[in-house]
């Protein structure tokens, strides 16, 4: 993380993150877990927890670009519960 933190511009950034990258999916391989299907998987919850988020603020008549962010933060803790 410090080797991200400390690239000089979006180019290093971008090879940083790209090592980082390579070295959780070498973790992830390691412990007999699927790289890509954990990803997915990931996805599938963060979607599903958005929607809940876009789903209560359409039920409080709100957009979600307007709500302030500790209300999205407590929307989403209550998705990781609900979900």
């Amino acid at each position: 993380m410090e080797e991200i933190r400390a690239a000089p511009d979006p180019e290093s950034r971008a090879r940083e993150i790209g090592d980082l990258l390579f070295v959780i999916t070498h973790l992830a391989n390691w412990y007999d877990v699927n790289p890509e299907d954990t990803l997915r998987e990931a996805n599938a919850r963060f979607r599903e927890r958005f929607a809940y988020i876009e789903s209560a603020a359409r039920a409080q008549g709100k957009e979600v670009s307007n709500l302030p962010v500790e209300e999205m933060s407590r929307l989403w803790e209550e998705a990781k519960r609900e979900i």
